[in-house]
């Protein structure tokens, strides 16, 4: 009997070591892993240069407390203002990607309550895109729109209003006195891995501009890095100038780390800056930003830069679509996504599939039982988030055994 609470509806895997791009169940079978903990380990699986770091600093000081200089903390903040947004603004670290779109949401409305309507009520409400995913937090959730994450949790935070993805029209008609800001993935992961297109995202900007609105963008999955740029954004709209940005999964590497940025711009005559809205005890956390996680979010970030990781994941997405258009396969209709965030859409009509079983997870367990871990991204599609230092035998090792089962299934 399990202890566990029933959360999750587990693969019979039990995952014991890893190396890389690889990793053995405890029945010593090896797997190439293309999940790599659902673009967590964006440099694989024990990096030398991750457990060093993650080691040294264990043995140093691993938590104190946010009411004290962490130096790890600031030389972290300094690394993503300036080597990967590379515009003015200020950091917050928590613990996952749920809070840091928690605190964007808070900033959001601490922002609404600084520019309020023009009778005086301060604005609140975030719009958000259908398919999005935000995260499970009772805040993140209510941004999440996908009815099947809010069931049997009403009544759901109030504030956010739901709009089709790249649907300009729907998105004005959708704007009000109330609303403060709009939230975005520029590529939607787990709700099927859909491209933002630069016109919408362009649109959207001029949006807030125009309505004065903060531009809110969820990089949990997209960024840093994944989409073979430094930023989600950059690969679809590298113009762009956010507001507030989220991060976590691929930020520590596998090490929980979640942060939010704030732009330093003004937001009214005065000068104020928008980051100086957060100020002290608006916001807290009592592990975020400890100088153990901090530590291994260096080491990774320094990797992802230091060995070029962005080309790399640029580079093998070209490999990848190249071979698997060449198969022009009945079972795949398209590629959607940058990167090394790329989904397969799978043609039902194609596999030999139970009724009941989605498309997409009845592929993942052949995959699994022929050694490659891989994820879905809703009932219709395959999900592929290698490290992003995967190398081209393992892409091609990958392709064959996609390839094959594919044609066993069809």
């Amino acid at each position: 009997m399990s202890h566990l609470l029933p959360t999750y509806a587990n693969f019979p895997l039990t995952a014991t070591r890893g190396e890389g791009a690889r990793l053995w169940d405890s029945e010593g079978k090896c797997y190439l892993d293309f999940c790599a903990g659902i673009a967590t380990c964006s440099i694989g699986h024990c990096h030398p240069a991750l457990t060093k770091a993650i080691s040294d600093q264990a043995a140093t000081l691993i938590h104190c407390s946010n009411l004290y200089q962490i130096p790890q903390q600031k030389e972290l903040a300094r690394t993503l203002v300036d080597d990967f947004v590379q515009t003015p603004g200020k950091i917050f670290f928590g613990n996952s990607g749920a809070e840091a779109n928690d605190g964007m949401i808070k900033t959001a409305r601490r922002f609404g309550h600084a520019r309020p309507d023009k009778s005086g009520d301060a604005r609140y409400e975030v719009i958000t895109f259908n398919q999005s995913f935000h995260g499970r937090t009772l805040g993140s959730m209510a941004a999440t729109a996908q009815t099947k994450i809010h069931q049997g949790f009403d009544p759901l935070l109030p504030g956010f209003r739901y709009v089709p993805f790249n649907d300009i029209e729907a998105l004005q008609s959708a704007i009000n006195p109330t609303t403060a800001g709009i939230m975005l993935e520029p590529i939607q992961g787990e709700g099927g891995v859909n491209e933002a297109t630069p016109d919408f995202l362009h649109k959207v900007a001029s949006l807030c501009k125009e309505h004065d609105l903060l531009l809110m963008l969820d990089e949990i999955q997209c960024g840093l890095g994944r989409t073979g740029t430094l930023m989600g954004w950059h690969a679809i709209c590298p113009e762009l100038k956010p507001d507030t940005i989220s991060w976590a999964k691929g930020l520590g590497g596998g090490f929980p780390i979640g942060a939010f940025y704030v732009s330093n711009r003004a937001i009214n005559q005065e000068g104020t800056e928008l980051s100086a809205l957060m100020d002290a005890g608006s916001h807290g956390s009592t592990y975020g930003g400890n100088p153990l996680a901090c530590r291994a979010a260096l080491a990774v970030l320094n990797e992802i830069q230091s060995s070029q990781l962005t080309a790399n994941a640029a580079r093998q997405e070209q490999r990848i679509r190249t071979a698997v258009e060449s198969w022009n396969h009945p079972a795949v209709t398209a590629i959607r996504g940058k990167g090394l965030l790329l989904g397969f859409a799978l043609n039902p009509d194609n596999f030999n599939v139970p009724a009941e079983t989605p498309a997409s997870i009845h592929l993942c367990k052949a995959l699994m039982d022929a050694g490659l871990l891989t994820v879905p991204a809703g009932p219709g599609t395959l999900r592929w988030l290698p490290p992003l230092n995967v190398t081209d035998s393992e892409v091609d090792e990958a392709l064959k055994i996609l390839k094959n089962t594919l044609d066993s299934l069809s």
